[in-house]
Formats: structure tokens, C-alpha cells, sequence
């Protein structure tokens, strides 16, 4: 029997599912410790987190936390691995198209913000030095850790709660799916929708995972009304402004959480030519279009099951 709890954080839905209903207080205590530990670690709207501290001293050498460090690691290795289309240095970018503060206060402007493309020097410019845990962001550059750290918590949290109390897990985090432990006969079933807040009850294709990690990214869900056009919130590093692309949605598998993110975030940066660069890395997605039509990469079920 599958018990389940969803609750607010990071700005997104939480859901987590556990296969022994007795492990789920323990479970939701333990997703609601990493939760945390993320926001004030890793939140770009918070004036008390370790990153915006680490933001405001661009240009020097700090010394950070290992978590923080570890989470900054971890995106630069995703930037390297992803050919640089996910980049954590598009902080700036993000904050000068209007993604200032929590989404919630973006989406009530008025539209009148005027939005400006931003070009970092990319993810090779920030130094860092694990012996002493020291970070240097350069001059100008403004970090965001938005498309690893939320993934990573994910990873994080599913495993350790399978750990301590042995049965299988499901974390989602705003369309960012991890699992560890047994699965369910048949995997976890998880439905596909553009936006991660719709209701669970909600229409929509559904697939089963039984390992790993499942992302989705898209331009529907994060977007806003700036002067002169609209903006979301996947930044194109090639051009420092949201990416012009002709994906809604896209949703891959991966190893981990992290992995699977990387894999979509990157997808609906490069475009058009996504499908080739997933197919040659082994992986299988699920690209919509604006229209509503669907490309499938890999293994991914073309005759997809409906859920109503």
C-alpha cells in the first residue's frame, strides 16, 4: 500500500510516497530537513542564504560551507557535462529578465518591467578549491543553482529516507522525480503535465519509473509579462535571455534526478536539434511542442497511457 504526503517548499510542490505507510512520518520529518537545509543553503530570495552571501562578494575568495560547496560542484559539473546549456552563472541573466524574487511576486507585476538580455563569462569562470572549500565567482557574475540543487534534494532525500527506513521511495519536487528502494508492481506511475502545480487528479499521460530519476522543464509553467514580449525562466547561456525554443515541455530519464534535469534543461536550450543530442547520449525523453505534438527519444513509449 503506497502513502503519500504533498506540501509547499522551494517555491514548487513537494510529493513524496513511501510503499509502507508506517515510514511516512519519519519520511515527510526527513524531505522537510533537506527542504530546508536547501533554502537557506541554495535560495537566490533570501536574504540570509549562503548563496546570495556568496553572490554579494563576487570577485573575492570565499570560504563556504561544504554543502554549498558540494552544490556548486555539482552545477559546474553539469555545465561541463551539458556542453555549457546549463550553466549555474545565469543568476544576473535571470534576475535582469525579471526573475528578481519568488515567482509568485514576478507573476503579480503589472508588465511594465523592461527586461535585459544578460551574457556571463560562463561556468568556467568560477574557481574553486575543494582542499579549503573556497569559491570565487567573478566580478559581476551572480550565481543560481535552480536547475541542480532542487534535483539534488530530490536525489537526496529519496535515498536517505529508503535508507533509514528501508522501504521504497518517491520524491517529487516540482516536476523533479527521484526514487530509491523497491517500487511498486508495475514502477511508480507519474503523470506528465506542463505545469508541476496541477491538480493530481488531473488528465494527462502517464508513465512508470522503477529507478532513477524523472524531469520535466518547460516554458509554460515559469513565465511572466515584461515590456514588450514575455520571459521564463530557462536561460539560454549562448545569448544571456530566456531561450527562444520549439519546446513547451520536455521530460527525460536519467541515472539520477540530476541527471534527468540536466538532460530537459538542456533539450529546451538547444532546440531544434535536442532530439539528435539526447539520442546520442543514450537517453529518452519526451518533447512537446507548442502546438501539442510529441517527438520520443530512445525508449520512451510512444503509445503513451492516459490517466483520467
Amino acid at each position: 500500500m503506497i502513502a503519500s504526503a504533498r506540501l509547499r517548499a522551494l517555491g514548487t510542490s513537494a510529493v513524496l510516497c513511501v510503499t509502507d505507510p508506517a515510514v511516512l512520518p519519519l519520511a515527510r520529518r526527513e524531505l522537510v530537513r533537506v527542504l530546508r537545509q536547501v533554502d537557506l543553503m541554495a535560495s537566490r530570495f533570501r536574504a540570509d542564504s549562503e548563496l546570495t552571501a556568496l553572490n554579494r562578494r563576487a570577485g573575492d575568495t570565499v570560504r563556504v560551507s561544504r554543502p554549498l560547496f558540494d552544490a556548486v560542484a555539482l552545477a559546474i559539473e553539469v555545465a561541463r557535462h551539458t556542453g555549457g546549456l546549463v550553466d549555474p552563472t545565469v543568476g544576473r541573466a535571470l534576475r535582469l529578465a525579471g526573475y528578481d524574487r519568488t515567482y509568485v511576486a514576478v507573476r503579480a507585476r503589472d508588465g511594465n518591467f523592461i527586461a535585459v538580455s544578460h551574457r556571463s563569462p560562463g561556468w568556467g569562470s568560477v574557481e574553486l578549491d575543494a582542499e579549503r572549500s573556497e569559491i570565487r565567482v567573478p566580478a559581476g557574475v551572480e550565481l543560481d543553482l535552480g536547475a541542480t540543487a532542487k534535483a539534488a534534494a530530490a536525489d537526496a532525500a529519496a535515498a536517505t529516507v529508503h535508507e533509514i527506513g528501508g522501504a521504497g521511495v518517491l520524491v517529487s519536487l516540482g516536476g523533479d522525480v527521484a526514487v530509491a528502494g523497491p517500487a511498486p508492481a508495475g514502477g511508480w506511475p507519474i503523470r506528465i503535465a506542463d505545469d508541476h502545480d496541477a491538480p493530481l487528479a488531473s488528465s494527462g499521460p502517464v508513465v512508470a519509473v522503477a529507478g532513477g530519476g524523472l524531469a520535466s522543464s518547460g516554458v509554460a509553467a515559469r513565465s511572466w509579462r515584461v515590456r514588450g514580449g514575455d520571459r521564463h525562466h530557462i536561460i539560454d547561456p549562448r545569448t544571456g535571455s530566456s531561450a527562444i525554443t520549439p519546446w513547451r515541455t520536455v521530460t527525460a530519464t536519467g541515472a539520477t534526478c540530476v541527471d534527468a534535469n540536466a538532460a530537459s534543461t538542456a533539450a529546451v536550450v538547444l532546440g531544434a536539434d535536442a532530439p539528435a543530442w539526447l539520442a546520442l547520449r543514450g537517453l529518452s525523453a519526451r518533447l512537446v511542442r507548442h502546438d501539442g505534438s510529441a517527438v520520443f527519444v530512445g525508449e520512451w513509449p510512444e503509445t503513451e497511457a492516459q490517466a483520467a
